[in-house]
């Protein structure tokens, strides 16, 4: 094992998520080059490090880090390299030079135990120096508990993220319990956690390993969308997992079911169904709430129904098909309806019917989806506020204790007569019951979604099971309608639904395929459509207008590779461009990104049209918007999203932006674009599907454009594999329904 100490002289690469960093680091007898997992590296600091040797066939000799421990920089340089690194947000170059020349080497220790003498510094207000010293005191914590976990060989890289989840209790928390770190922590494994445990001296046979186990594989079960794990396949699983005996487990499966963190049911005779509680409790309230709104009686509208549809036909101009004038019939009849149909079938037409004649009879109606974009959508084809589900039920920041949490409930429900949610099939079970919980009875529910869409990201197959349980009234729109049948987006769209080939290259028309055989080739022709033909052809905007859409992640046709590829073409490097490298990711002013995942604490603003300002909080997964600038001194970036909000992040936050060029079609549900490019060609069986390949070409509203090959386009169409998902409340709504028809 070699041992060093020198001063960090460059970072070549860091990737914030991980750790994982290149660098040089200057000893008092040589240069030499580090990697390993660093998460808090900055140029100036001094570091001691060991490690062994490596040699690298291109950078030659390298020293591999084990483990690390920081030095405090003592000299003047180095304490200015050190706080000019952007390492503390608010401390840049010039303000680091300012700090230096007032404190000399004493700098370090004013930041972090006298933080308010930084006002004899000009410039430096209150809000500064608290923003200045939360992140100084959060990086020296954060070096702790790393020295801490490497003790018991947790890597850097995982330390990062438990030092987000548990802050400055990592320490306490870990010794306490280290197998919640399996549960806590994303990417930490079961085995990852044992490893640390069976160091600390846990029992291999101890019970709390058993339950850890457990619950472990239950999780793991509700991340692939599952409600519930079959119990022998439970056993089975978490068996092989610990390396024990069943019956231990079987044992664990009773503790834990005593102690009522895991819930027991035999929904089917020869089979036990096991749940993990939070999804036991859902999927039961979700069953009751509904039969509860299904049974209870609405308010009566004074109307002639069937007149009403002759004078919405007459005033609009249309002619509805007899499945429209059926759904309009039961939502005035009905407190929950569900209304299912494919792209060019009316859904549109018929829930803006539905919500004109309730508005003539004076009932207030709320829109709402899953999604920021679902919303915009809704928004745009109804000319009414749409909302986020969660906007709709006002989820907030409640107080440390309870920290964010659904305002709306059965305490304080929904303030209004008739409650509409599109885009149903991206609604998992625990979202849905706490929009159940905000919804009197009395109140009319209308569901409307595609269920050969994709299936919600998070456990549950809320749509698919009420449309399966016959309980619910359901109107299938299944009629394509003429100005639809026009587009062969929409009649490919049902052909392929029905596993036919779709029509392609029809002059004049929409829906295109562009043969094109290796992976290499398809990433050039997907860039230069985006670049040059497309907008040539129809003025299309190659950021704005266009979406590439992808299957994976990985390769030359992943989404990361598209996404580098497009970003040098739509946005080349520029020298009054600015730039911030976060990760593996570089992001530059005017990139098009994602938000990938809900943050509802994040602030914005807006700027009305008679120039006022708005305020409010909350951006969502799969939210689209443009770099708008990147302050490197002040460690900021800012977004404008599509709705015109504008959003400040600090760089510790970027893990939460991807670059959004390309992007996979699961992201992809609930949005809508002109243009879609995807590219089809060798992958996975499990993402050539068939309900893959619909969800993607129905994100188009004006043209479609395959490139690849069309035998994969086939594979996809043929391959109708839905993986079964375990779900209980189509067979809980039967059984519940059935006891209440025999009381």
């Amino acid at each position: 094992m070699v041992t060093l100490q020198g001063t960090i002289e460059e970072v070549i690469f860091h990737n914030e998520s991980n750790g994982y960093t290149i660098a040089i680091l200057e000893t008092d007898d040589d240069v030499v080059t580090i990697v390993g997992y660093i998460p808090v590296v900055s140029i100036g600091e001094t570091l001691k490090v060991q490690g062994e040797w490596t040699y690298h066939p291109n950078y030659g000799q390298q020293l591999k880090v084990d483990t690390y421990s920081t030095v405090v920089p003592s000299t003047l340089n180095g304490i200015i390299k050190y706080l000019s690194s952007g390492l503390i947000p608010g401390i840049g170059p010039k303000t680091a030079e300012k700090i230096a020349e007032k404190f000399g080497v004493d700098s370090l220790d004013i930041l972090q135990y006298n933080p308010e003498r930084l006002k004899e510094i000009p410039g430096i207000g209150e809000k500064k120096i608290e923003q200045i010293s939360e992140a100084f005191i959060e990086q020296r914590e954060l070096r702790d508990i790393m020295i801490f976990l490497q003790s018991y060989g947790i890597g850097p890289n995982y330390g990062i993220r438990i030092f987000k989840k548990y802050g400055n209790e990592s320490v306490a928390k870990i010794k306490e319990n280290p197998y919640r770190l399996s549960e806590d922590i994303v990417g930490i494994g079961f085995k990852m956690a044992d490893k640390i445990a069976q160091s600390m001296g846990v029992d291999f046979r101890s019970p709390y390993r058993i339950n850890a186990g457990i619950k472990f594989k239950l999780m793991d079960f509700a991340q692939d969308g599952h409600t519930y794990a079959p119990k022998e396949l439970l056993i089975r699983l978490t068996a092989e997992l610990l390396g024990v005996e069943s019956e231990l487990v079987d044992e664990g499966l009773t503790s834990l079911a005593f102690k009522q963190e895991i819930q027991l049911e035999r929904l089917e005779e020869d089979e036990i169904y096991v749940y993990y509680m939070p999804f036991f409790y859902a999927e039961t309230n979700v069953c009751k709430k509904l039969l509860e709104i299904s049974m209870s009686e609405v308010k009566a509208l004074d109307i002639d129904v069937e007149k009403e549809i002759a004078s919405i036909e007459e005033e609009d101009n249309i002619v509805f098909a007899g499945k429209q004038k059926e759904a309009i019939r039961q939502a005035v009849e009905n407190g929950i309806l569900v209304i299912t149909g494919g792209p060019g079938t009316g859904k549109t037409t018929t829930i803006n019917s539905i919500i004109k004649l309730f508005e003539k009879k004076e009932l207030s109606v709320s829109l709402a989806a899953p999604t920021g974009r679902a919303a915009k959508r809704m928004s745009e084809a109804t000319g009414k506020e749409a909302k986020t589900i969660h906007r709709l039920l006002e989820y907030g920041f409640v107080d440390d204790e309870l920290g964010m949490a659904f305002a709306k409930d059965e305490g304080t429900p929904i303030d209004a007569d008739v409650v509409i949610i599109d885009e149903m099939s991206m609604v998992d079970i625990l979202l849905m019951n706490n929009l159940l919980k905000a919804i009197l009875p009395g109140t009319r529910l209308i569901l409307v979604g595609d269920t050969d869409q994709l299936p919600s990201v998070g456990a549950g197959n809320v749509l698919r099971d009420i449309i399966s349980s016959k309980i619910i009234k359901v109107v299938k729109l299944d009629e394509i309608f003429r100005q639809a049948e026009e587009s062969m987006i929409v009649v490919n769209a049902h052909r392929i639904n029905k596993g036919e080939a779709p029509y392609l290259n029809v002059k004049d028309k929409d829906f295109f395929l562009m043969t094109r055989i290796t992976p290499e080739s398809i990433a050039d022709t997907i860039v230069e459509l985006c670049l040059e033909r497309l907008p040539r052809f129809n003025g299309y905007d190659p950021a704005k207008d266009i979406q590439v859409l992808t299957s994976m992640k990985k390769g030359e046709t992943g989404v990361n590779a598209l996404n580098e590829r497009l970003q040098s073409a739509l946005n080349p490097k520029h020298h009054l461009k600015a730039e911030k490298k976060s990760g593996d990711m570089l992001f530059r002013v005017g990139d098009k990104v994602m938000q990938i995942k809900n943050n509802y604490r994040t602030k914005w603003t807006m700027e009305e049209k008679d120039g006022s300002i708005q305020e409010g909080e909350g951006v969502f997964n799969g939210d689209f918007g443009f770099i708008k600038s990147i302050d490197n001194e002040e460690s900021e970036l800012i977004v404008l999203f599509d709705d015109n909000k504008e959003v400040v992040y600090s760089f510790n936050q970027l893990d939460e932006l991807r670059l959004a060029y390309a992007t996979t079609i699961h992201k992809s549900q609930g949005s809508e674009f002109p243009v879609v490019i995807i590219p089809v060609c060798w992958g996975p069986p499990m993402l050539l599907t068939r309900n893959l390949l619909y969800t993607g070409i129905t994100r188009a509203k004006e043209l479609v454009v395959l490139v690849g090959m069309e035998k994969y386009m086939h594979i996809m169409i043929n391959n109708n594999r839905i993986l079964k998902r375990y779900s209980g409340l189509d067979k809980r709504f039967q059984n519940v329904f059935n006891m209440m028809m025999r009381s």
